[in-house]
């Protein structure tokens, strides 16, 4: 995997201080898109051990408080993206208590693939949908156009079990 990006510390790219990787490649390849420089499956930089310690020291970091880790690209459900994404995120689901993850795919919720799925059920927030140009709209929040859907993947029981999301049911 490629990574185009890496912010230690963001604060547009989902909800308080967060920690934000943009992954290489995309098939979607959306008319309008701000970021068609991370199409390219081997644009960028190679993601190698070395950024997926930094990313876990960053978010462990306690010189500032980072709510979590999110995901855009290109895009990290991109087939070609998943099994380094998956072993990223269930690193920082056992390394980074208490940080939540969200993700931003051009794939729609019901339509993905079992490694997808497998990817998606260990985050807490997937917005999902391609852009379209014909639907942007610079007033919603954490998302390019209205067709896209803000998916809270978390349900918690009392007590902090967390209850497992529908997609992986």
């Amino acid at each position: 995997m490629h990574y185009h990006q890496y912010y230690p510390v963001d604060v547009i790219n989902g909800p308080g201080t967060r920690a934000t990787l943009f992954v290489s490649g995309c098939e979607h390849q959306c008319p309008g898109c701000y970021n068609q420089s991370t199409w390219r499956l081997d644009g960028g930089h190679p993601f190698d051990q070395g950024m997926s310690d930094r990313i876990i020291a960053d978010l462990n970091d306690t010189r500032i408080k980072r709510r979590g880790l999110s995901l855009s690209g290109g895009d990290p459900l991109h087939p070609a993206n998943v099994p380094h994404v998956l072993a990223l995120v269930k690193r920082v689901r056992a390394e980074c208590p208490g940080k939540d993850i969200w993700c931003w795919t051009g794939y729609l919720l019901g339509e993905l693939s079992d490694a997808q799925r497998e990817l998606v059920c260990l985050l807490d927030v997937l917005v999902d949908g391609k852009f379209e140009k014909g639907l942007a709209d610079p007033g919603l929040l954490w998302r390019g156009s209205s067709n896209q859907q803000i998916h809270d993947l978390n349900a918690w029981r009392e007590g902090g079990e967390r209850i497992p999301c529908l997609v992986c049911s």
